[in-house]
């Protein structure tokens, strides 16, 4: 079996289901099968949703880094399922929050989206995912033509914009924000590298 094969019939497989697992297990803790959520339940299921959205938006943003670096093009061929995951996991932490949290009451809902600067942050990133995750079909690429890529690009916007909702979040121990952000500084700043020696060849 060739490599592409190979990532088709069995390694983008395993991926899936190794990106769903975080989901799962806060399903599975929820009914205390492998853990528990603790005494603040609604809490522990945002936050975990929240990490591993930022950790795939981080992971999606690796991809094309990975591949230039290692010279393995195939890497390509997850980037989308795994931003299509960044997506899905932001998407759930937004709806936990929306649902379990807010109870969907409009007022308090509006409130928080204007007076609580993280949330609009979050908010803000939820919107600009939604649009990539809208238009990330060939067909949409080639409707949208220039317009398409000037969207994804805004990938690098979403990262900052997580970061930053999260640094906000925890107020007091920023550690692992911080370690967010020296990720994607680094994962910025290689393409800004890269660009520049592409414009002065």
């Amino acid at each position: 079996m060739d490599t592409l094969r190979q990532v088709r019939f069995v390694w983008k497989p395993a991926a899936v289901l190794l990106c769903l697992l975080p989901a799962l297990l806060v399903v599975t803790d929820a009914f205390e099968i492998t853990g528990r959520l603790g005494a603040n339940p609604v809490e522990e299921i945002q936050d975990r949703l929240g990490i591993w959205a930022l950790r795939f938006i981080m992971i999606a943003l690796a991809v094309t880094p990975s591949r230039r670096l290692s010279g393995w093009s195939w890497l390509s061929r997850f980037r989308r399922m795994l931003g299509l995951f960044a997506y899905f996991y932001v998407l759930i932490h937004f709806l936990t929050w929306l649902i379990l949290d807010q109870g969907l009451l409009l007022s308090a809902i509006a409130e928080d989206l204007t007076k609580r600067p993280f949330i609009t942050l979050g908010f803000t990133a939820l919107v600009l995912l939604t649009a990539m995750a809208t238009t990330s079909t060939a067909g949409m690429r080639r409707r949208l033509g220039r317009r398409w890529q000037t969207l994804h690009n805004s990938v690098y916007l979403i990262g900052v914009l997580g970061v930053w909702h999260y640094w906000w979040q925890v107020k007091k121990d920023i550690t692992e924000p911080l370690i967010y952000a020296v990720i994607l500084s680094v994962l910025l700043g290689l393409r800004i590298c890269w660009r520049y020696k592409k414009q002065h060849q």
